[in-house]
């Protein structure tokens, strides 16, 4: 595994503690801390894999449930894997699926076995096991695979939470013994729901397995800000240091700066492309929605000295215009941007890292950044 997939703590910041570094993995480098753009179904919606490479994406994120079902990990195996189906030559991650068995399927019933659903597109009876979902990502081909776990609810009560956590953990003994694609990193994923203890034990039985690196999970599921960040709080020590750490489906900006605060190294969320579509802009003083009234005549970009292509091409009245005459176009510009602005974001905060400034940059992205005005924690899932 070492040849294939490696991370390196490159730096850690003087002022804060938060961390820089580089992921290896076969179809490239990845700096961290990074922002992983959500390509559920081998697609950025309304992005091509040009544009992405454009707006400076280095991995992306696709789907295990949603492959499996359509078009299936065979049709994707046969064309010669998940990178040149979706003619992407960086570095992907899958989801094993779990969270999405667990949110969309019409009916589940979790067993020790796995988890037995109907499908969401057309009601077929399904099984997803630890055993078949490595083998999903093992024909998907992406340079990390996720363990599949049971994500708890939230709220949940104790017992709910250990059974989910205890369940989970013989799941990654199973994933771990399934896998068998030397390219592939496998990382296991951290449960345990709101209780500090059951987080703290779930990561002493993961690293005692050895992963390449640990996805945070449960998180971002309805619960207050300041609960994750306790959480992580609590957590995040235990974590081996040489092993990366990646808060699973977080993307409102100021999760990203308190989880870089906090060591977290990948963050992946479909929060952008998702409100974008409503016409809704991510800027520094947290959102634009480009759509009202107030921006039929403004002439000036989406955000001023953006570098996307939508603000260096358009503007807010054009854009506004194209929205509510639905015409996609719209729908994709603010996509664009709302991209290259989270990208952005971590270019800024890797900067400030590697200058030993962190909390001098997040101390000003604070005095634009409205916490209020911004997207309550459910728009975050």
């Amino acid at each position: 595994m070492a040849k294939a997939f490696s991370y390196e703590l490159i730096k850690t910041c003087k002022q804060s503690g938060a961390r820089l570094g580089v992921l290896r993995t076969p179809h490239g480098d990845i700096p961290t801390p990074i922002y992983m753009p959500v390509g559920t179904q081998a697609v950025v919606k309304a992005m091509t894999s040009r544009q992405m490479r454009e707006i400076d994406a280095k991995i992306l994120l696709a789907n295990t449930y949603h492959l499996h079902l359509r078009p299936g990990e065979k049709l994707i195996e046969k064309a010669g894997g998940l990178h040149k189906f979706m003619n992407w030559n960086g570095p992907i991650l899958t989801d094993s699926g779990g969270f999405q068995v667990f949110s969309l399927a019409k009916l589940n019933q979790i067993t020790e076995e796995g988890v037995k659903f109907r499908s969401h597109l057309d009601g077929t009876l399904e099984m997803m096991t630890p055993e078949s979902s490595m083998a999903i990502q093992e024909a998907l081909g992406a340079d990390i695979a996720m363990a599949f776990d049971v994500c708890s609810p939230y709220p949940c009560d104790y017992d709910t939470a250990r059974e989910a956590m205890e369940r989970t953990h013989r799941w990654a003994v199973r994933c771990k013994e399934a896998h068998t694609r030397e390219d592939q990193a496998l990382f296991g994923i951290v449960q345990g729901a709101f209780y500090e203890d059951l987080r703290k034990e779930s990561v002493r039985f993961l690293t005692t397995l050895d992963f390449p690196g640990y996805g945070i999970g449960g998180l971002s599921v309805g619960e207050p800000k300041s609960l994750m960040y306790e959480i992580l709080d609590s957590m995040m020590p235990l974590i081996p240091v040489h092993k990366p750490r990646y808060l699973m489906g977080i993307g409102t900006a100021d999760c990203l700066v308190e989880g870089v605060l906090r060591g977290v190294d990948m963050f992946d969320c479909v929060l952008a492309t998702r409100v974008a579509r409503n016409g809704t802009a991510l800027v520094p003083e947290g959102r634009l929605v480009v759509r009202n009234a107030t921006y039929a005549e403004d002439f000036r970009p989406i955000q001023e000295g953006c570098d996307c292509y939508a603000c260096t091409h358009h503007t807010r009245a054009y854009i506004r215009h194209l929205i509510k005459a639905n015409e996609i176009t719209g729908a994709h510009l603010v996509s664009v941007h709302n991209l290259r602005y989270l990208l952005r974001l971590m270019e800024e905060m890797r900067e400030a890292i590697l200058e030993d400034r962190f909390l001098d940059w997040r101390r000003a992205f604070y005095e634009l950044f409205d916490m209020q005005g911004s997207f309550n924690r459910e728009e975050n899932a």
